[in-house]
């Protein structure tokens, strides 16, 4: 079957399930981002070598970009926001391989990393203040304003899959495009928009969900501080 550019080939059959390219991709990753994971953690130093420095290096890199939005909850957020991050720049990288296709450049891919996102905004906050105090701010500063919470928390999440699954269905698109007007002869840019477009969408859609954590987050924190200095009062 060929790819007409928006749906995923369909490499074989599971029973009722069908097993596309994008699947198999993202199943690599995890994969491999796991075995490379386990790898330099199995054998950390004091003194680190040039692979664990670079690994620590992202790392810290990764808190910091945290602690920026959520300092109270950096280490909380860590682990989701980073492994997001990680595989959103992998993904989004796995397109220059030649006869691969980035899992991100298909839509139902983005939207469940958009749907994973929603869900996260949501265990965060439940987890953090309790499921009475996270629900009761849907209803501040009035009860009026509920249906528009929820649409907000909707169109935020579709509109987070569309934007990743449209900027990179866009570039594989134009890359490909330049590539059949011009040959080989400017490979070189090319790869380099590719790569820099790349780690954008991803710093992009890791933002915006770190944003969209520590907001729900904060939002709890808000409510309950008003109600203990209304209480005091």
């Amino acid at each position: 079957m060929e790819n007409s550019g928006i749906t995923a080939d369909i490499l074989f059959q599971l029973g009722p399930l069908q097993i596309s390219n994008t699947i198999v991709t993202t199943w690599a990753i995890i994969a491999a981002t796991g075995l490379i994971s386990w790898l330099i953690t199995r054998g950390l130093q004091r003194e680190p070598g040039r692979i664990q420095t670079a690994a620590e290096g992202v790392v810290n890199g990764i808190e910091e970009a945290i602690h920026e939005v959520a300092p109270e909850h950096t280490r909380q957020l860590l682990p989701f926001i980073g492994t997001l991050w990680l595989f959103l720049i992998i993904a989004n990288l796995s397109g220059l391989i030649p006869g691969v296709h980035s899992p991100t450049r298909d839509l139902s891919a983005t939207s469940a990393l958009a749907i994973l996102v929603f869900l996260s905004v949501h265990w965060f906050g439940i987890r953090t203040q309790g499921l009475k105090a996270y629900l009761h701010h849907y209803l501040r500063p009035s009860p009026i304003l509920l249906p528009f919470h929820i649409i907000s928390e909707i169109t935020r999440t579709i509109a987070l899959a569309v934007r990743l699954f449209g900027n990179i269905m866009s570039l594989e698109m134009t890359a490909l495009l330049i590539l059949l007007v011009a040959g080989f002869l400017a490979p070189i840019p090319i790869l380099m928009l590719h790569i820099i477009e790349a780690l954008v969408q991803a710093y992009i859609f890791g933002m915006l969900a770190l944003i969209y954590v520590a907001g729900g987050i904060q939002s709890q924190q808000v409510t309950q501080q008003k109600q203990k200095e209304k209480n005091e009062e």
